[in-house]
């Protein structure tokens, strides 16, 4: 009866491309864990009332804001 060995060949270029996708996939897990994060915190401080954001040192978003003379609208109806 003959002896024989049978062996897993484990190849180190395996080994190689099984770290570099387990590097790959903690890239991506750590980018869409500070996306998420971002995205958290910017609706948590949308929701707040500008005494709330103060309260927390934020200062208050400036909005854009549309600002009208006196009387420019009765200019402009005049002009007609």
């Amino acid at each position: 009866m003959s002896y024989t060995e049978a062996r897993g060949e484990n190849r180190a270029s395996d080994r190689l491309l099984l770290g570099e996708a387990a590097k790959k996939l903690a890239t991506i897990v750590a980018a869409f864990t500070a996306w998420r994060r971002t995205t958290v915190r910017r609706r948590a401080i949308e929701d707040l009332t500008s005494d709330q954001l103060e309260d927390i040192g934020y200062s208050e978003v400036p909005r854009p804001m549309l600002v009208v003379k006196a009387g420019l609208i009765t200019n402009l109806s005049s002009m007609r």
